[in-house]
């Protein structure tokens, strides 16, 4: 591999968040481009895992969900979440997954509609949106629950009046491709149609403005960029003026106005809380807790311009070393209208993933031919966003790629 280049080292000298890095623990001699599916571990993390197990439950057991606070986690991660996807307080809570969550805020949409029944999304749409959406329609049936799915540029001529619900995903899985949230939503509440976002590929990389664009409700992940760890708890948002009107199907005791009267009769909490179900997972909610204080002194202004010139930087020393056809960009759009990852399509697009894992550049494989690169711009230097694409370059060109090694294929991918 040949020498650095100047300007490359220039790019990573004035980065601005170079000193994030140092707040990660990074593998060495290992690019990590996976960040989109499962982000890198925060130094505190640790530190917070271990005060959590070994004092607060080691040695104070069950008072510490009064005397650490415990109870009150899921809320004060929401607030912690809620100034990085543009919410005001109030209006955002942490707990369970985001299909979990997903059926909790699409039964309150349909809630909010009850004359229509259609949810429309996106056919290429991440699959636990639809079989959420599928199951939906299974329990209440389709007179009162329709799944209709179209191609992204058919959406908006798709909205009206007997939609009830509109749910997308604004960074595509596969592709990187971004829909534009304020004109969607807008156009959708033209028609009277509820809006629901998945922010799985978003929050802690785009900025995001979810009060001012007049969102009705929102899920997201907490284990990619916003790094709480492999299953982290998602969040809810739940604009404030829908909160009083809503009764969520899944009325567990952690959503009770008082769970600790033990009532048998259900009396749905204040604002945002109705939306909690059963007990938190304190360790996994610690963890999320503790990895959201990187973000604490952070711009995400800054964070989504270091993402644009990663995959720019990306782009063009892959384009200019490889033949054309070598790799295809799937989503050949300017960044600003991509997440941030960058896709190629490649036949052979799973050994080559393979391929680029054992030499040390972490990066993922979509079906049926999609090879994923993510960048996460907190923890990844232009250094390395330079080094990966020489070596991935130098894989397509020796074919390595082709060995009966990487052909095997893995249950994750």
């Amino acid at each position: 591999m040949t020498g650095i280049p100047e300007y490359v080292l220039d790019l990573d000298q004035r980065d601005p968040l170079a000193a994030k890095r140092r707040e990660f623990v990074l593998p060495k001699n290992t690019i990590y481009l996976d960040g989109n599916s499962l982000g890198a571990l925060p130094r505190n993390v640790v530190a917070r895992l271990d005060a959590v197990a070994s004092r607060q439950w080691g040695e104070d057991l069950i008072q510490s969900w009064n005397k650490h606070d415990w109870i009150d986690l899921p809320k004060r991660v929401g607030e912690k979440i809620a100034p990085i996807i543009g919410a005001a307080s109030e209006q955002v809570i942490c707990c369970d997954s985001i299909s979990v969550n997903l059926f909790k805020l699409l039964c309150s949409g349909l809630e909010l509609n009850p004359a229509r029944s259609v949810v429309l999304s996106q056919k290429d749409n991440f699959p636990t949106d639809l079989y959420i959406a599928e199951g939906v329609q299974n329990l209440l049936g389709e007179s009162r629950c329709q799944l209709e799915v179209c191609a992204a540029d058919q959406l908006e001529s798709r909205l009206d009046e007997d939609i009830a619900v509109l749910l997308l995903t604004q960074v595509n899985f596969r592709t990187g491709e971004l829909h534009d949230i304020q004109a969607l939503t807008n156009a959708a509440h033209e028609k009277g149609i509820v809006v629901i976002w998945d922010l799985a590929h978003s929050a802690g990389v785009l900025p995001l403005e979810l009060d001012a664009w007049g969102v009705d409700f929102a899920v997201g992940c907490g284990y990619k960029y916003l790094n709480g760890g492999p299953g982290a708890p998602a969040f809810v948002y739940v604009a404030r003026k829908h909160q009083e009107k809503l009764r969520q199907p899944l009325s567990g005791w952690m959503g009770h106005k008082q769970p600790f009267e033990f009532s048998p009769q259900y009396q749905p909490a204040q604002g945002v809380e109705r939306f909690l179900s059963s007990t938190p997972s304190i360790l996994a909610l610690a963890a999320l807790d503790a990895a959201l204080d990187v973000y604490q002194d952070v711009d995400i202004k800054q964070v989504r311009a270091k993402s644009i010139a990663m995959a720019e930087l990306f782009i063009s020393l892959v384009s200019d070393k490889l033949s054309a056809g070598s790799l295809t960009l799937v989503a050949s759009m300017p960044s600003a209208q991509r997440g941030s990852q960058l896709s190629y399509s490649h036949p052979h697009a799973y050994a080559m993933a393979q391929a680029l894992i054992e030499l040390g550049v972490i990066v993922d494989f979509r079906r049926p031919d999609i090879l994923r690169f993510g960048f996460t711009p907190l923890y990844t230097s232009f250094v390395e966003v330079w080094r990966a694409a020489q070596i991935l370059v130098e894989a397509v060109e020796s074919r390595l790629f082709l060995d009966s090694r990487f052909q095997q294929q893995h249950k994750v991918t």
